[in-house]
């Protein structure tokens, strides 16, 4: 097909050998003298022709560009907007490239490893098997009876439930306020099925379904280390799934920093799983019968048992003011806030005193925690009076312990290699540390999630991007960053621990099952563990920096799942991601508004 413009004005079209010459072109540019009526008519026919011709002409044409557009191969360009599933798989992509998310991926994995019970088929850790079947069972007066479950507490195969129920506790606050970077990085699921491991667990250390309660279970298996023959978790070295001796269990009936523990850690949970509605109620349920016999049976768990002497409790005051938070949140009940924010429980709990330990967040010191978990509350809702006072007292306090954190302050001494020593020197440091590095971020999110750039230590104001420096040099040295250059993170990077101080870790997974003597020579060797128990933190350096990877130094290399549950939470909070802010909202969930809402307005009238 062709167009061109005859030597006589006249629009051709042709098409093949035939030509159309049917329309006439008139130039517009020139200008003809006027014409009479007759030449008008002739020119507007003409002009109508025209037109007609421009029309089909522009009709072939475009014919024939769709016909080459369906016949010529196709370039496919990427489009300017991606779905939904494109964005987030590239948003994983590049979480998968930061260091804190794949540290975090495989500290979580440290549960899986501590699992008793009958294991679920995804577990993803080859060398463990079902254990603990039998726990509760052979003890007829115990009120569990079937106690399978939960979570071995370090190296060895015994169940405390003290330092299990703050793990939990952590670990639920870590997701109430970064479950979209949980998600992001492909572990919210994975981090909700450790807690409902741990919660299913407690559930069964008391009569659950009763509204009141005078007894529940503090421990199963027995570590007697008083050097005697008798068979239990410390005098014997074997696989979980290899014991053979009886593991008793221990009961109290006056253990109020227990049973506030327990409850805190049902009731944050319960705001984990708030859209599984029976099961939030019944973990609620629990935490009610569990914080009401902390208050009215009051002693501490530790008195008298052999809890004593491996998580032995200070005091039962931080655990109500903790506990009280965390079902002020999960009910919405002010009782609980009045009690958490009562200053004689606080003065009791250690708020107003100096002391080796003060300002330190650990499984025995619970009061930095609620204190910061109760500054939320005061940022976000402030709700004030009659809380104002006790909210405002805390928020400085959570200020000061802020402060401590700045190498300026000198509040706490420091390795040359840059290790904050909040434990003052003592062995197993790196607990304490990833527990501040949470607190720190958590502290610097809130502030930035209230539009607030920093805070003042005395007359000087720092800003918040200090918080998150302090939490990442903490964190980077328990990652590698180190005079040792070890990452003290099993599994993380080239150079960590070989020699972890675990039963089921260093024995080989070979089908022979080791009596209880018969694994001391693999306690005893100096070869690295057959079994790479990923993501366990072990118990850390020491003050100069120094380390022994020694499977029989505790102090050095044992695994606890509350030192991992603090880094877990450190990591998830550091991590980075499309969505860096914290869920302002879900803490809140179950709370009622402080005022009365306004009335709805009236009904239209009816005519």
């Amino acid at each position: 097909m062709q167009i061109r413009l005859a030597s006589d004005g006249e629009l051709q079209i042709l098409v093949g050998s035939d030509t159309i010459k049917d329309q006439s072109y008139i130039d517009p540019v020139v200008m003809s003298p006027p014409l009479d009526d007759k030449s008008q008519s002739c020119s507007s026919r003409k002009y109508f022709i025209w037109t007609i011709g421009i029309v089909l002409a522009a009709g072939l044409i475009v014919g024939f560009i769709i016909l080459l557009i369906k016949t010529l191969p196709h370039h496919h360009h990427r489009p300017q907007s991606l779905p939904d599933n494109v964005t987030l798989a590239l948003d994983r992509a590049m979480l998968q490239s930061n260091k804190y998310t794949i540290a975090l991926s495989k500290a979580l994995m440290f549960f899986n490893a501590q699992k008793s019970g009958k294991l679920p088929k995804n577990t993803n850790v080859s060398w463990r098997g079902n254990s603990g079947l039998d726990d509760g069972k052979s003890d007829p007066s115990s009120i569990g009876r079937d106690l399978v479950g939960g979570y071995y507490d370090a190296g060895d195969a015994i169940k405390f439930n003290f330092p299990q129920s703050f793990a939990m506790t952590m670990l639920s606050w870590s997701v109430i306020e970064y479950s979209a970077k949980y998600e992001a990085a492909g572990e919210l699921n994975h981090i909700k099925d450790v807690i409902k491991w741990g919660t299913d667990y407690l559930l069964k250390t008391f009569n659950s379904s009763a509204d009141t309660i005078d007894r529940l279970v503090i421990q199963v298996g027995s570590g007697d280390t008083a050097g005697g023959s008798i068979p239990n978790d410390h005098y014997c070295w074997m696989r979980p799934e290899d014991i053979n001796y009886e593991q008793p269990v221990a009961e109290c009936h006056r253990c109020s920093d227990l049973a506030a523990e327990m409850a805190a850690a049902l009731a944050a949970a319960s705001i984990v799983f708030k859209d599984n509605k029976a099961y939030s109620r019944k973990l609620v349920h629990g935490a009610k019968a569990l914080f009401k016999f902390s208050r009215h049976q009051r002693g501490k768990y530790s008195t008298g048992t052999e809890a004593a002497v491996f998580y032995d409790s200070s005091s039962y005051w931080d655990e109500f003011v903790w506990g009280g938070a965390w079902m002020y949140y999960a009910t919405g009940n002010s009782s609980y806030l009045s009690l958490a924010t009562n200053m004689k429980m606080a003065a009791h709990a250690g708020a107003f005193r100096e002391g080796p330990g003060s300002g330190v967040l650990s499984w025995d010191n619970k009061l930095p925690g609620a204190q910061l978990l109760l500054t939320r509350l005061r940022l976000f809702l402030a709700p004030g009076y009659p809380f104002e006072e006790g909210l405002r007292t805390f928020h400085n306090q959570t200020c000061m312990y802020m402060c401590s954190f700045l190498p300026s302050f000198k509040r706490f001494n420091r390795t040359h290699g840059g290790l904050i020593q909040l434990n003052n020197g003592k062995p197993q440091p790196l607990q304490f540390v990833v527990n501040a590095a949470f607190l720190a971020t958590l502290f610097g999110d809130y502030l930035d999630a209230t539009d607030t750039p920093g805070w003042y230590c005395g007359p000087n104001f720092y800003p918040i991007s200090v918080l998150r420096t302090f939490a990442k040099t903490q964190i980077d040295y328990v990652l590698g960053k180190n005079p040792r250059k070890m990452s003290y993170l099993v599994g993380f990077g080239s150079h960590y621990p070989k020699q972890v101080h675990h039963r089921g870790a260093s024995i080989p997974n070979n089908k022979v099952k080791y009596s209880c003597k018969g694994g001391w020579k693999w306690r005893d060797s100096s070869k690295p563990n057959p079994n790479t128990i990923v993501g366990a933190m072990v118990a850390g350096p020491d003050r100069h920096d120094g380390f022994h990877d020694k499977r029989t130094n505790y102090n050095y290399t044992e695994p606890t799942i509350a030192g991992n549950a603090g880094l877990v939470a450190a990591l998830v909070a550091l991590s980075a991601g499309k969505n860096t802010q914290i869920d302002k909202n879900t803490m809140f969930s179950a709370v009622t508004p402080m005022f009365p809402l306004p009335p709805p307005p009236p009904a239209a009238l009816k005519r």
